[in-house]
């Protein structure tokens, strides 16, 4: 028999965040919170939240955004999805369904109940990527530029630990190519941290 998750510990409150039914009058396809952290992890990705195929599969950005995720990063599967060493921890744990042309924003109670009481206990993280305006707003707070597109241009202002991406979405095709710059100088800089940030060499 399994032994249960000592009270207080990173596993007992994953258990609470995968059980958690606080938002599903307002889930269109009901609760199913995906994430993956553990408390030696280094690099700490924050992202929205599930799209419909990572509701499905309930694995942490398996679809075509977590591919060119995966390619920014320089990394494989096997350590993208290896919890003591990359947490995957978006705004909202669940899907909040379609709005207008893409999905709808992430549900704030999700935020406002459990990131306060996970993030400190992910205390290796020495690299966090806040992808899209939601994480920005919440990790930046006011360093955070007008625009998206300003904040991730703004990338060197932040530090060492902090370093703003846009949503890698097969819909922000545009924004790639209207931004060159993000691919010839911050995808360098990004996976240098990254390396830097997991111990491992070029």
């Amino acid at each position: 028999m399994a032994t249960p998750p000592r009270p207080g510990s990173l596993d007992a409150l994953l258990a609470d965040i995968r059980a958690c039914r606080l938002c599903e009058a307002a889930l269109p396809f009901g609760p199913r919170p995906v994430l993956q952290a553990s408390a030696r992890a280094r690099l700490l990705v924050v992202g929205q939240a599930p799209g419909r195929r990572v509701h499905d599969s309930g694995i942490p950005w398996n679809d075509a955004s977590g591919r060119r995720l995966r390619e920014w990063l320089g990394l494989d599967e096997a350590v993208f999805y290896d919890p003591t060493q990359v947490a995957l921890v978006p705004m909202g744990f669940c899907y909040p369904g379609r709005a207008g042309s893409g999905d709808a924003a992430p549900l704030p109670l999700c935020r406002q109940t459990w990131h306060p009481r996970l993030l400190p206990l992910l205390r290796q993280v020495g690299l966090i990527l806040p992808i899209g305006q939601y994480a920005q707003a919440y990790f930046l707070g006011e360093r955070r530029k007008p625009s998206l597109t300003e904040t991730v241009r703004a990338w060197r202002e932040y530090g060492p630990r902090l370093l703003p991406l846009p949503h890698p979405s097969p819909r922000n095709v545009g924004w790639f190519r209207a931004n060159p710059w993000f691919e010839h100088e911050v995808l360098p800089a990004l996976r240098d941290r990254v390396r830097a940030a997991l111990g491992t060499q070029a």
